[in-house]
């Protein structure tokens, strides 16, 4: 005697599980450009490495004998895989079952996923497509009463995707309309992605329509309108590329807090000279120049990983490796309002030195800001609210720091360079230009009388000018031992490999005692 017949039942109900929704559901979702939760899965991670979990679950369908007819399967695919080697946790809601709404779906698998991921300190991805929440309006007639938001037994999945984010490394993928609970599930993670035709909204149009306001899915939340305010922090053309940006980002980080971010072979030079950076920076104070070709050039080649490009846009933030060591990367754009923190720059850095800080990557600040954002609309931003914000984050880090001052440093933003009352790695390039405030519009106002009383204006304030401008040279500040060290900007690399070196013992596997986790 044997087990085949209930080996063939359970082969016949595996069959009813890879059909989804069904061949024309499947069509439809092909026929709008996207693909099936299970062939997602199967192009984000490593070939043959998915174990799913739960794949006979869902509704049956009997025939008056009891003999099982069909089974519509439950909207939530979920698993363990690898990726790059790594074991991973992957969860996706299937569109074609209900749209991914969760009244179609069995809570306890997405909760399972999220459990599974925070216990055995596993990285989470998660494949987001649908409304989540506690179903439609339709779930008020089948269930026969109102869904209580975060009623009895209804806030166990919020515990742990919020303790995740102070676990394990979370990454999200918005592929097609993104509603509710799949929002918050997008949003609720260190790196989120969405494909440029995919949509996400708290509500959609037609509760939006409601207020007044007749939009579309993508003039509501499409991608551009995501990524400059921040929630979702990159958008891509296809799926394929979703897949690539996920593995990426995870390359740089340790599976949790309990381990280190892991070290890479570098067949890059790390005594490597770029003479290009003896010019990166223009004479002028009123020429910009681009950040990211210095980035590039001085950490290892083709490693700079920027995340949230779109948002905050006067820090550049990335993931990069220095000789093969993984760390973050923040840097001044002078392109966007000199480099000054605005609200959102200064929302972004607080954000990004917390997960810094979490995953235990050592900081490099590749400077050059002239300060807060000034004038109205900063002020009805609560610039400088957001900037203490920002402040107090990067003096709650442990993780060691290495600044480079290129340009800039002035105000209380100019503070915000290191933190506070510890021993960081500081350097200065010549072009190195700093104080309380910046020369122009400031001589005006604390010179006003000696301009005045001159026979010539003019050439008083460029008398002046250049006396104070022969003061502000950096090595007078070196002088006094105000700033550590002026460097030629070829050492640059060199300098912050070893920086990387040094930094490595000192960090610590564990969870930051100190520090506020945000998503």
């Amino acid at each position: 005697m044997n087990w085949k017949s209930e080996l063939d039942e359970l082969a016949r109900r595996e069959a009813f599980a890879r059909e989804m929704g069904g061949v024309d559901k499947v069509k439809r979702q092909h026929d709008q450009g996207r693909l099936t939760v299970r062939e997602r899965i199967d192009g984000l991670i490593d070939k043959g490495s998915f174990h799913e979990i739960g794949a006979v679950s869902g509704i049956g369908e009997y025939d008056a004998h009891g003999e099982l007819k069909h089974v519509t399967p439950a909207n939530c695919v979920f698993g363990r895989a690898r990726v790059d080697g790594r074991t991973v946790v992957v969860v996706g809601d299937d569109f074609t079952v209900r749209g991914g709404s969760a009244d179609a779906s069995i809570s306890a698998k997405p909760l399972m996923a999220e459990e599974m991921a925070h216990d055995f300190r596993l990285p989470i991805i998660r494949i987001i497509e649908g409304s989540g929440g506690g179903g439609s309006v339709k779930t008020i007639e089948t269930k026969g009463a109102a869904n209580l938001p975060g009623g009895i037994g209804g806030t166990r999945w919020y515990r742990f995707t919020t303790e995740n984010l102070a676990r394990v490394p979370v990454v999200a993928l918005g592929l097609g309309s993104v509603a509710g609970l799949g929002a918050a599930r997008l949003a609720t993670s260190h790196y989120s992605i969405m494909t440029k035709n995919s949509a996400m909204f708290v509500a959609g149009p037609p509760v939006v329509k409601r207020l007044g306001q007749d939009l579309s899915k993508q003039d509501l939340g499409g991608a551009d309108i995501q990524t400059r305010a921040g929630a979702v922090d990159h958008a891509v053309e296809t799926e394929a590329e979703a897949f690539a940006c996920a593995r990426r980002f995870l390359s740089y980080l340790p599976s949790s807090v309990y381990e280190l971010p892991p070290t890479l072979p570098c067949h890059d030079d790390p005594e490597r000279i770029d003479e290009g950076l003896t010019k990166a920076v223009p004479r002028s104070r009123r020429q910009v120049y681009k950040m990211r070709p210095i980035i590039e050039s001085v950490v290892d080649k083709g490693s700079f990983f920027e995340v949230a490009s779109n948002f905050g846009k006067p820090v550049i933030v990335g993931l990069a490796r220095l000789e093969g060591r993984a760390v973050m990367l923040l840097a001044s754009d002078p392109f966007h309002y000199g480099g000054s923190w605005t609200a959102d720059a200064c929302q972004k850095v607080v954000r990004w030195v917390d997960f810094a800080e979490t995953f235990h990557l050592p900081i490099v600040y590749l400077m050059d800001c002239p300060g807060f954002m000034i004038g109205l609309d900063a002020e009805k931003a609560a610039t400088i609210r957001h900037g203490v914000r920002a402040m107090a984050a990067v003096n709650q880090t442990t993780v060691p720091w290495c600044t480079v001052i290129l340009r800039n440093a002035f105000g209380v933003a100019g503070v915000v360079h290191q933190p506070a009352d510890r021993f960081s790695i500081r350097y200065a390039w010549p072009s190195a230009y700093w104080g309380s405030l910046p020369l122009e519009g400031g001589i005006e106002a604390a010179y006003r009388a000696d301009i005045d009383a001159a026979e010539d204006p003019h050439a008083k304030l460029k008398e002046i000018e250049e006396r104070l401008n022969k003061l502000r040279s950096p090595f007078r500040s070196a002088e006094k031992f105000w700033v550590e060290e002026i460097i030629d900007p070829r050492k640059t690399r060199s300098l912050l490999c070893e920086f990387a070196r040094l930094a490595e013992p000192l960090r610590t596997p564990g969870p930051p005692g100190n520090m506020t986790i945000r998503p």
